[in-house]
Order: structure tokens, then C-alpha cells, then sequence
């Protein structure tokens, strides 16, 4: 969740080599206030065409996980058959690996004030972003031990991986309609792209996955909404509805729709949110 003032006291059940221990749970965070804002205007391409009709999808549940309904999910991403995970709120961030849908088995966690964000794999190094820290951490992805950390200007949200067609780049969001392109090695801004639905601004772009198709799939803020962009141009060539996963009941305890991952060697995708009970499996079909 990203609204000022959010505090939720709860009881969680927590599993430590097959005890059950009841814990008292509270959380206070900021968790990203409100959207950033740029006064930025951006010029269409000489000769650019008239961007294409954008499809309209729908997530389809294809099988259903548990999830760490403690976990307040900031970003997920595959390699072979390990789900990364990364997770938010100062004092309670972490990064987890292990199989999907079981406990991990390997966790580490950051130390306030850090509140981690976005995670992406880039060879034999591990990235995770920090919110309003500006700090980028690189880790050792076997371990999750931590490597060094590399500063950056603005907030932190989404990142992920892009290593298709000569691009070998990372993708990063922070809250607003831009993407901005990094070096997978030392982690600096080399370029990056507004994005444009019908020509118009897209804000709150969250959680990010590159695909090896060569595009980005983009959680928006706030939304049940997953957008498909193209990060040559920023055009959206889908507009994805994730809507109706949660029962009413589980829905009460949740936060937002955030985490996308794609199932390698599939056209799946794994999903989950802040503080869901479960990640679902899913294809993207018209809708």
C-alpha cells in the first residue's frame, strides 16, 4: 500500500522448523505517500505512426499458491526454478528465495530505515532497490548476502532485466510514467522512456518484468490493472484487468495487487499483492 498513515494491527501465524507461533503484528508506514510528479513533457518521434489498438486482457487463474500473508510484496522474479521475492516496510523488508508457494530457504533482512522495493537478476549479480533511501543493493544471488550498495537519485519501485535484441539493460520505475534504463554492471542511468496510453501519461507504473520478447509488463499503483508496454517507444500494447482474484473475505486483509513474475519456459505468469494469502498462476487472454 501506498496512502500516508496506514496502520493495521493484526495477528499472523509464523512457521520456524514446524512450530506455529501467533505473533502481534503492527504496521505503520508511509508506504510510498503519495504519486511523484514531473513537469516533464515529452515529443513524439519524428515519423513515428499512430500508436496501435491497444488489446484488452484478462489474468486467468490457472493454479492457486500459498503466500506469506505477512509478506507486504514489492517484487518477484524467476531463475530456473527459485522465486525471488522482495518485500517492504521499514523493519520489516526482506528478501527471500526458495521454491513457490513453500516457506523460503534463504531470507535476509534490511535493517531500518530501509525499505526494500523492486528486485531484478543480472548474471551473477542480484539488484534490490530501496524506496526513498536511494539506495540500490547488489547482492550475491546464491547467498542473498549482501555485496555493496550504489546510490541513485529519486525513489525506487519497480526493476527488472531486459537482455533481448542487443539490449542488455535494466528497467526501473519509480512511481511516475518513466522508465528509466540502467547498466546491469554498475547500475547507472544510461537513458530511459516516458510511457503513453493513447498518447497520454501513465502514472504509478510499480513493479516490473521484463520479458524475453522484449517487453515490459508493469503493475500500476494502486489499480488491479498490469499494463503491457513496449520500452523502445513507452507505447501500452495492453491493458491487462488482474481484477477478482481475492475472495471478499480475503480482500479485507490485502493490500494492492503487486509482484509479477514470468514462469520460465511458459506463456504464465505468477501474481500476487501486499499481504495476499495467495499468488496465482495465470495465462493472459483476451478479455
Amino acid at each position: 500500500m501506498r496512502t500516508r498513515g496506514f496502520k493495521r494491527r493484526t495477528s499472523s501465524l509464523l512457521t520456524v522448523t514446524g512450530l506455529a507461533i501467533v505473533l502481534p503484528l503492527t504496521i505503520t508506514s508511509a508506504d510510498h505517500g503519495r504519486l511523484p510528479t514531473r513537469g516533464r513533457t515529452t515529443a513524439t518521434a519524428p515519423g513515428h505512426a499512430a500508436a496501435p489498438r491497444i488489446q484488452s486482457l484478462r489474468a486467468v487463474v490457472r493454479d492457486r499458491l500459498p503466500h506469506d500473508p505477512r509478506a507486504f510484496t514489492q517484487g518477484l522474479e524467476f531463475r530456473g526454478a527459485t522465486l525471488y521475492e522482495s518485500t517492504g516496510l521499514v523493519g520489516r523488508s526482506s528478501l527471500r528465495a526458495g521454491p513457490p508457494g513453500k516457506p523460503p530457504t534463504r531470507y535476509v533482512e534490511l535493517p531500518a530505515p530501509l525499505f526494500g522495493e523492486g528486485i531484478t537478476l543480472s548474471g551473477t549479480k542480484l539488484w534490490q532497490l530501496t524506496w526513498h533511501n536511494g539506495i540500490a543493493i547488489e547482492r550475491d544471488p546464491t547467498t542473498l548476502a549482501e555485496r555493496r550498495r550504489v546510490g541513485y537519485r529519486g525513489e525506487g519501485w519497480g526493476l527488472c532485466h531486459q537482455r533481448v535484441a542487443g539490449r542488455n539493460q535494466l528497467v526501473m520505475s519509480d512511481g511516475t510514467d518513466r522508465l528509466t534504463f540502467r547498466d546491469p554492471d554498475t547500475f547507472a542511468a544510461t537513458g530511459g522512456v516516458d510511457v503513453r496510453r493513447d498518447g497520454a501519461p501513465v502514472a504509478g507504473l510499480n513493479e516490473l518484468e521484463c520479458t524475453p520478447d522484449g517487453l515490459v509488463y508493469a503493475n500500476v499503483y494502486a489499480t488491479d490493472t498490469i499494463l503491457r508496454i513496449d520500452p523502445r517507444t513507452g507505447t501500452v500494447t495492453a491493458h491487462i484487468d488482474a481484477a477478482g482474484l481475492l475472495t471478499a473475505s480475503e480482500r479485507r486483509g490485502a493490500q494492492h495487487l503487486n509482484g509479477i513474475a514470468a514462469v520460465p519456459g511458459t506463456d504464465g505468469f505468477l501474481i500476487t499483492g501486499k499481504l495476499w494469502p495467495h499468488m496465482f498462476r495465470v495465462t493472459f487472454a483476451p478479455g
